[in-house]
C-alpha cells in the first residue's frame, strides 16, 4: 500500500469516526429509520429473497431494525463473521438471533457457521463503509475484509454500502485492491453508481 494513501485513508477515517461519535441518539434513531425504509425499497426493486446485510454498531446507520423486519417477511439475510485469516464466515440471520463480540469488537451472529462461499448464493449484498465517492469507491474501515470478499466472488451481484449523508462525497483516497460498489444507501436516499 502507497504510504500517502495509507495516511489519507487513516486521517479520514479518524474523523469519520469522531463525527460519527458526536451524533445524538435522536438522530441515530432517525437515521435507523431511514436506512430500514431506503432498504426495503432497494430489495423490492431488486426482487431480493437471499442478501447478506451487517450488523450496525451504535455509531453506524442502523440496520438491525431492517434485518428483523427482512427475517420476518422471510427474506435469506447473511451475517459476516470474521476470521483471523481475513476472510469471512457468514450465519444466517434468526429472529431474536444472539449476538457476541466479534473480533474487532464487532458484532457478530452466533449460530451455525456457513464458508466464505455461502455469499456467492445472495441477490444483494449490503455492506458497511466509512465513505462512499461519486464514482461508487468505498473507504472501509481498514481491515480489508469487504475489499477481500468482493475481489473473490465469481459472480458478484450489486453491492450497496450504507453510510450517513454526509459520508456520500466527492472523492476517497483509494488502493488497487480497493473493491467498487453499486451504490450507497443513505437514510434519505439509495444512488446507483457504478454496475459491478
Amino acid at each position: 500500500m502507497d504510504g500517502s494513501i495509507d495516511s489519507e485513508k487513516r486521517a479520514l477515517r479518524a474523523e469519520l469516526r469522531e463525527r460519527r461519535q458526536q451524533r445524538s441518539a435522536a438522530a441515530l434513531d432517525e437515521a435507523a429509520a431511514g436506512v430500514h425504509t431506503q432498504l426495503d425499497a432497494l430489495l423490492a426493486s431488486h426482487g431480493a429473497t437471499s442478501i447478506s446485510c451487517f450488523l450496525s454498531t451504535p455509531t453506524e446507520p442502523g440496520t438491525r431494525e431492517f434485518i428483523a423486519a427482512a427475517v420476518a417477511r422471510g427474506i435469506r439475510v447473511l451475517l459476516p463473521i470474521t476470521r483471523a485469516d481475513g476472510l469471512l464466515d457468514w450465519a444466517v440471520a434468526e429472529q431474536e438471533g444472539a449476538t457476541a463480540e466479534g473480533m474487532f469488537g464487532m458484532p457478530e451472529p452466533v449460530g451455525e457457521l456457513l464458508s466464505p462461499d455461502a455469499v456467492n448464493d445472495v441477490d444483494l449484498l449490503v455492506i458497511p463503509a466509512a465513505a462512499v465517492d461519486q464514482t461508487g469507491m468505498r473507504l472501509g474501515w481498514g481491515r480489508g475484509y469487504f475489499d477481500k470478499t468482493l475481489g473473490s466472488m465469481e459472480k458478484c451481484p450489486p453491492v450497496y454500502a450504507v453510510v450517513f449523508d454526509s459520508e456520500f462525497v466527492d472523492e476517497v483516497p483509494r488502493d488497487l485492491h480497493d473493491q467498487p460498489v453499486t451504490g450507497v444507501v443513505t437514510p434519505t436516499r439509495t444512488l446507483t453508481l457504478s454496475p459491478r
